[in-house]
């Protein structure tokens, strides 16, 4: 089993930035993709972002150029640097690791983006 635990959501303006961070409980160069999700009220959970264990990474339109996903195996951590951000950008925000045989989430982290 792995424990995902994400820090660093919060307020900040449109245009702003936020640093999400994911901390794992154990190793996670074992896990062949880890990820951030969101989700707003009445949606569903929406895959914004990926990083699978070699680097190769993919965004969705709605963040692409704008959000960065990276990880850290020696500190098992995995990141969100968000630039630029929108109002809708508001919801809250999922770490996601899938293992060769689990899939792990997070809690989640509410970010809120408003003026």
């Amino acid at each position: 089993q792995v424990q995902l635990v994400e820090s660093g959501g919060g307020l900040a303006q449109p245009g702003g930035s936020l640093r999400l961070s994911c901390a794992a409980s154990r190793n996670i160069s074992s896990l062949a993709v880890m990820a951030w999700y969101r989700r707003t009220p009445g949606k569903q959970r929406e895959l914004i972002a990926s990083i699978k264990s070699g680097g190769r990474t993919g965004y969705a339109e709605s963040v692409s150029g704008r959000f960065t996903i990276s990880r850290d195996n020696d500190k098992n951590e995995i990141y969100l640097q968000m630039n630029s951000l929108k109002p809708e950008d508001t919801a809250v925000y999922y770490c996601h690791g899938i293992g060769i045989e689990n899939i792990y989430w997070g809690q989640g982290t509410q970010v809120t983006v408003s003026g």
